[in-house]
């Protein structure tokens, strides 16, 4: 019983610093201390795609089921999911677009990343992250419904945990490393628990989606190792872009 209820507490704790690392719910603030242990929290980060997905798709379908068309359901749940992940992994989309593309060495396109400032680049990453998602939940909603919003989100942060521990941090400090490397074993419950989630929520497509979003991370992670020779905590944030866009698309092909 002593040991079942330690790994309980454990497994909250890291649910609980999933949910704090990756979205803005309003969550009470944990120790310090949980903070050091960040990497092995990692096997949750399905679980903050599902609690960032579910309000969201709960809204859009509400304004679909209301009669408001399936474009401003889409708008609003797309919405919904950017304020309560606080756009972070728009943020590091946007980063790794300026920099990949507006730096000609490693040092300059890490200083650009580092700057809070947006570029052509970025903007133009934005929008066509926005337009593709937009388009792609506004043709799945009246198909789909919620299932697909909770698929394509859990699915495009499965496989970060992989990718961390593929590439070595980009920089000898930032988010990335203070974050540390997860153990496979950490990484291989993700994927399953991402899988199980997409499975329940989408059906038989979830491998088929599952496969897409697997390839477009791996693509990110690709560029990143050229661009910059490892991750950063902006390169997650675009991978997960990137994986949402190619699970949505995927989603929307088989609807």
């Amino acid at each position: 019983m002593g040991k079942t209820t330690v790994h309980v507490r454990d497994a909250a704790r890291d649910l609980a610093l999933a949910l704090v690392l990756l979205t803005r719910l309003p969550l009470p603030g944990l120790p310090d201390a949980a903070f050091q242990a960040q990497a092995r929290a990692a096997w949750a980060f399905p679980v903050a795609g599902l609690a960032v997905a579910l309000p969201a798709g709960v809204l859009g379908w509400g304004a679909l089921s209301a009669g408001l068309s399936a474009m401003v359901a889409a708008g609003l749940l797309l919405a919904a999911q950017i304020l309560l992940t606080g756009a972070m992994h728009e943020d590091g989309l946007a980063d790794c677009a300026d920099g990949f593309w507006g730096g000609w060495s490693i040092a300059r396109r890490l200083e650009i990343m580092a700057d809070s400032r947006i570029g052509t680049f970025g903007t133009l990453a934005l929008i066509l992250s926005l337009g593709l998602r937009w388009a792609a939940l506004a043709a799945l909603l009246p198909l789909a419904g919620i299932g697909a919003v909770i698929a394509a989100a859990v699915l495009s942060r499965a496989g970060l945990p992989i990718l961390m521990i593929a590439l070595p941090p980009a920089r000898p400090g930032g988010l990335s490393r203070g974050f540390g490397t997860p153990r496979w074993p950490v990484a291989a419950l993700a994927v399953a628990l991402g899988l199980g989630l997409a499975s329940a929520a989408s059906g038989p497509d979830a491998l088929a989606v599952a496969l897409s979003a697997a390839m477009a991370i791996g693509a990110t992670g690709w560029l990143a190792r050229i661009k910059i020779g490892g991750q950063t905590g902006d390169v997650l944030g675009a991978a997960q872009q990137m994986s949402e866009i190619a699970a949505l698309l995927t989603l929307s092909v088989l609807a």
